[in-house]
């Protein structure tokens, strides 16, 4: 059993997978995080993991873990199933790598442009020689709502609402409507525009809103809530060959 630990901006998950296939998986906060982990490793009887964080997860911590279980810190010196073409690789995100593998994994000889909507908006591109150039980082929609609170002084901290009317007619609408649209749009013309340069792409939406936008989107897309962990699990048993 492989299990597979995702330590995001906002919360951990946890996955444990029969080679490729995902038998379990939770979400947790980091309060709890050895706990967890060691449980689950019990339960399902692991053998070796792999860790992705762009969160705090402590070092003393992580020593727990790797008491138990051969565990993969993933960073940039990583053995991963594609060329990094990335100008910067050490700075690219962990989160960002374990996509693209997935994406390289699951839609091999193809060109895929990932969008994972999370705290940040992100979009990776690999081409169909698994060649990875980079992408764009972008503000997720909470950013959106807390930076119209924290950089005006009239502005309310709204909840996000997915349920709006293009035309606001109160400021807490028009709030809604701008955000909403305003992440629609951006991802459909930057869609539109890798389409422009790059026959036949698949795409793959995924991250914490996928539900929302999947549905509103204009594009054709594949939806899937759990690339990352699929993505990690496939750079797991792409190191244990």
């Amino acid at each position: 059993m492989n299990l597979i630990i995702d330590c995001g901006n906002t919360r951990i998950k946890l996955a444990v997978f029969n080679k490729s296939k995902l038998i379990y998986n939770e979400a947790f906060t980091a309060d709890s995080f050895v706990k967890v982990v060691l449980n689950c490793i019990e339960k399902f009887n692991c053998k070796q993991a792999i860790i992705s964080s762009v969160g705090a997860i402590k070092i003393q911590e992580i020593n727990k873990i790797k008491e138990k279980i051969t565990l993969i810190e993933l960073n940039s010196s990583t053995k991963i199933p594609f060329l990094n073409k990335y100008s910067t690789p050490k700075t690219l995100g962990v989160d960002r790598i374990g996509l693209v593998a997935a994406a390289v994994s699951q839609f091999p000889k193809t060109n895929v442009l990932v969008i994972d909507a999370g705290t940040c908006i992100t979009y990776d591109f690999v081409d169909a020689n698994a060649n990875y150039y980079g992408g764009a980082i972008s503000p997720g929609i909470k950013i959106r709502y807390k930076s119209l609170n924290k950089f005006t002084k009239k502005l309310p901290l709204l909840e996000p609402d997915f349920d709006v009317e293009l035309i606001g007619d109160s400021t807490e609408k028009s709030i809604h409507s701008g955000i909403t649209f305003g992440i629609l749009g951006e991802i459909d013309s930057i869609i539109k525009m890798y389409k422009n340069k790059n026959e036949d792409l698949t795409v793959v939406l995924t991250g914490g809103d996928v539900k929302f936008l999947s549905n509103k989107l204009k594009n054709s897309i594949f939806a899937n809530s759990n690339f990352l962990l699929e993505g990690l699990n496939s750079i797991l048993t792409y190191n244990l060959k």
